[in-house]
């Protein structure tokens, strides 16, 4: 990563006028605000491009950050969070059943 560039005399890099901006709008409108102008925004998008568009970045970006997620963590840690959601998905199914035997109970008290 390279180092920020300051302006001369030590002034703030782009990066920081950009957060300082970005809170004092935050400050004066709101979160509300930023899902305003993103959600025009979005829309803006989608009249310009159409679904098509969406579609591509989608298969692009999903390619990428794949590949990414492979490279940072390596093939062990999809076996590793394959397990975790198995084991997930293993504890919700007994839970429902357990709900669903207790309600059936509770419905033949009655």
């Amino acid at each position: 990563m390279s180092t920020p560039k300051r302006k001369p005399g030590g002034g703030m890099t782009v990066r920081e006028a950009g957060q300082k901006g970005g809170e004092t709008v935050k400050k004066k409108y709101g979160p509300e605000f930023y899902e305003m102008i993103g959600r025009k925004g979005g829309q803006a998008t989608k009249a310009a491009h159409g679904h098509e568009f969406y579609e591509e970045i989608g298969k692009k970006g999903g390619k990428k950050g794949g590949e990414a997620t492979r490279d940072r963590y390596g093939p062990d840690f999809y076996e590793r969070i394959g397990q975790k959601g198995g084991q997930k998905v293993k504890q919700l199914i007994e839970e429902g059943k357990r709900a669903a035997a207790a309600a059936e109970e509770a419905k033949l008290k009655k």
